[in-house]
């Protein structure tokens, strides 16, 4: 632990979590993008009257787009509680490497996990989910435990 404020905007940590947590806030609105891209190219539409107006079938079980709509998703529900719990971790005041280090790491496994996910490398895709659900465990039980 230490005496230094990493909650403020003079402090490299708290910089570090700033630039990964715009980074995964862009790759979550990339996903919503890959979505609506996803369902234009099949002309596939999940609401019946954007398919009539857009020419295409109105359809919720099309592989394709179920596939990036699920990606999306588990970043939603992955990355969201992160960008809540990181905040709360780093005022428990943290060693700044081990912190750094998992701020970066949990933000590359998200990279990777949508990568694999939308490509379909199941293995991988299960052990980037692993770090990232690993690490948001280790803060969210650092940061009960220093309550107490």
């Amino acid at each position: 632990m230490t005496d230094k404020i990493l909650l403020s905007v003079d402090s490299d940590l708290f910089k570090l979590y700033l630039f990964y947590a715009a980074v995964l806030v862009v790759k979550v609105g990339v996903m919503s993008f890959l979505t609506s891209r996803q369902k234009w190219s099949k002309k596939v539409f999940s609401n019946p009257e954007d398919a009539q107006l857009r020419g295409g079938k109105f359809d919720l079980s099309d592989p394709d787009v179920l596939r990036v709509k699920r990606a999306h998703l588990n970043d939603l529900e992955n990355v969201l509680p992160f960008l809540a719990l990181c905040p709360l971790y780093l005022a428990t005041g943290p060693g700044e490497r081990v912190a750094g280090m998992l701020i970066r790491l949990f933000a590359a496994a998200r990279v990777l996990h949508s990568f694999f996910y939308l490509n379909e490398i199941s293995l991988w895709r299960s052990v980037a989910f692993g770090v990232g659900i690993t690490i948001t465990t280790y803060m969210a039980t650092s940061v009960i435990c220093f309550t107490f």
